[in-house]
């Protein structure tokens, strides 16, 4: 049983995983190139280059955490979120004028992917905490909650937990699903050994009646 739930349980959940693989990656360059695009307004640019760097090895390197609910612990996510995190906060260090205008953080929307793997792994209520924190780190970017950060905030916030609901639902379907296919391979089984003793007896009697004819 443990088995069959396994099998239906990855047979669902894995294009979910492909997806946050390749949504990190394409989020990686999206900042990359946000950052390229936009690098006069640094007056740090070091700051910004030196993390996009490690944001790349960091993503490149944790592919394979991201592969599948099993590879991405606990451990995992937690250094997953803080490098969003630090990302965030880093920002007003590259950009003095982040806490005065709004514009996109260092890591941008790379950091949606940490909060996803949170409601991939956990379902909603992992996704409302992570989401949680990210809200902070941005206000504390922002130095005071504007129009813009509450709109991105809520944005990812009900958007995660959204999908970690989902997985749970699917989830409980997976498990009712294994459960019924359980029950029915116990069923054919009892079918099955009914028609064998139903026949055994059948050829015992048709032999013991053969045997008493013979013996008169």
């Amino acid at each position: 049983m443990a088995r069959r739930e396994r099998v239906v349980r990855m047979s669902v959940e894995q294009p979910l995983w492909r997806a946050l693989t390749a949504y990190r990656v394409l989020t990686l360059l999206y900042a990359a190139l946000l950052a390229g695009f936009g690098r006069e307004k640094y007056e740090r640019p070091w700051v910004a280059l030196a993390f996009l760097a490690f944001l790349a090895l960091w993503t490149l390197v944790t592919l394979p955490r991201v592969a599948n609910a099993a590879n991405c612990t606990k451990r995992f996510l937690g250094l997953d979120l803080t490098v969003a995190l630090t990302g965030i906060l880093l920002t007003p260090l590259a950009d003095f004028d982040a806490q005065h205008m709004d514009g996109p953080t260092l890591p941008s929307i790379w950091t949606a992917g940490s909060v996803l793997a949170f409601a991939l792994k956990g379902g909603w209520r992992w996704a409302a905490f992570a989401s949680t924190l990210v809200a902070v780190a941005n206000i504390i970017e922002r130095g005071e909650p504007s129009r813009d950060t509450f709109h991105n905030v809520v944005l990812v916030w009900v958007a995660s937990i959204a999908i970690g609901y989902v997985v749970e639902v699917a989830r409980a379907s997976e498990r009712t699903l294994a459960r019924a296919l359980e029950i029915e391979a116990a069923t054919r089984e009892r079918e099955r050994l009914a028609r064998d003793i139903h026949d055994s007896v059948l050829q015992v009697l048709a032999m013991v009646q053969r045997r008493g004819t013979a013996l008169g």
